[in-house]
């Protein structure tokens, strides 16, 4: 699936996903492949996921990598997941 995380300031990494992982406002959940679509808003804390993605040019720092996947620290936002495409609007 397809991946892209947005901020305000910039569009800070896209690219091909296995799975990702989002801290949504009931809690953490994540998606896969082929997963059903949905839209959800997100509370401060990591989004994850494991693949190849690029980050932006002076955005790489952001991100960390834990137990084999990529991190970010987010405060608030939204996404969307729909025809294996995952939206993260964060702040």
């Amino acid at each position: 699936m397809y991946l892209e995380i947005v901020t305000p300031e910039a569009s800070l990494a896209s690219g091909e996903v296995e799975s990702v992982t989002v801290p949504g406002v009931n809690g953490a959940f994540q998606m896969l492949n082929n997963h059903a679509a949905v839209v959800s808003l997100l509370q401060a804390g990591k989004v994850k996921f494991s693949g190849d993605l690029e980050f932006a040019e002076g955005f790489e720092d952001r991100f960390t990598k834990e137990e084999g996947k990529w991190t970010i620290d987010i405060n608030s936002g939204a996404m969307e997941m729909k025809d294996n495409k995952v939206i993260v609007l964060a702040d």
